[in-house]
C-alpha cells in the first residue's frame, strides 16, 4: 500500500509545520497522524508513518511509538461508526458496563471488534472528558452524554438505517449542568 497526502491535506500538514519554530517541525507529527488517519477512512497504515516520517524528516520508528502510544490513532480498519465506550470510573457510576453490554449485543461483537459488515467497531476506553454527562460514548467525532441502554439501542438502530441520530446530551443537558436543572 502507498500513501501520500491529498492536495488539501498537503497544504494543510505544511501549514500545520509553520505553527513551530526553526528546529521543532517534528513536533507537528500528531496533527499530522490525525490528517493521514482522516484521510484514510479512521485508520492509519504503516504507508501513512513511512510518508510522515519521511515528510518531517524524523525516523520512522519515532512516528509509530507516537501512533501506537495514543489511543486516539487507529492502526488497523475499523468500521464506519466507530464506537468508544468511556470505562472510567464516573461513566461506570453512571452506568456505562450497562452501555457497553447493550452494545455488544445489539451488535454481536466484543470490545476490540468489528462487525462482518464493516459498519460497527466497539472499543472501550479511557477517560472521554465529559464526566458529569456520563455515562456517554463517542462515535466517531461526535459524542453522545447521558445514556441508557434503550438509548444506546436507538441510537445503533439509527445509525445502521442511515437516519439522523442526535448528537450530545440525550436528555436535553446543556454543557455539564447538574441532572436537577434538567
Amino acid at each position: 500500500m502507498t500513501f501520500v497526502f491529498t492536495q488539501e491535506n498537503l497544504e494543510l500538514a505544511k501549514k500545520a509545520v509553520t505553527k513551530y519554530p526553526e528546529g521543532r517541525q517534528k513536533s507537528a507529527v500528531m496533527e499530522l497522524l490525525w490528517l493521514a488517519q482522516k484521510q484514510n477512512q479512521n485508520w492509519i497504515p504503516q504507508a501513512a508513518i513511512k510518508y510522515i516520517a519521511h515528510f518531517l524528516e524524523m525516523p520512522e520508528t519515532k512516528v509509530y511509538e507516537i501512533a501506537t502510544f495514543y489511543s486516539m490513532y487507529n492502526l488497523k480498519p475499523i468500521g464506519k461508526h466507530f464506537i468508544q465506550a468511556c470505562g472510567t470510573t464516573p461513566c461506570m457510576l453512571m452506568g456505562a458496563e450497562d452501555i457497553m453490554q447493550t452494545i455488544k449485543e445489539e451488535l454481536g461483537i466484543k470490545n476490540g471488534e468489528t462487525t462482518n459488515d464493516n459498519l460497527f467497531s466497539l472499543l472501550e476506553v479511557e477517560c472521554l472528558g465529559a464526566c458529569s454527562n456520563g455515562p456517554m460514548i463517542q462515535i466517531n467525532d461526535d459524542y453522545y452524554e447521558d445514556l441508557t441502554p434503550e438509548i444506546i439501542k436507538q441510537i445503533i438502530k439509527n445509525l445502521k438505517e442511515g437516519n439522523p441520530v442526535k448528537i450530545g446530551s440525550q436528555k436535553g443537558r446543556k454543557s455539564a449542568e447538574t441532572a436537577e436543572l434538567l
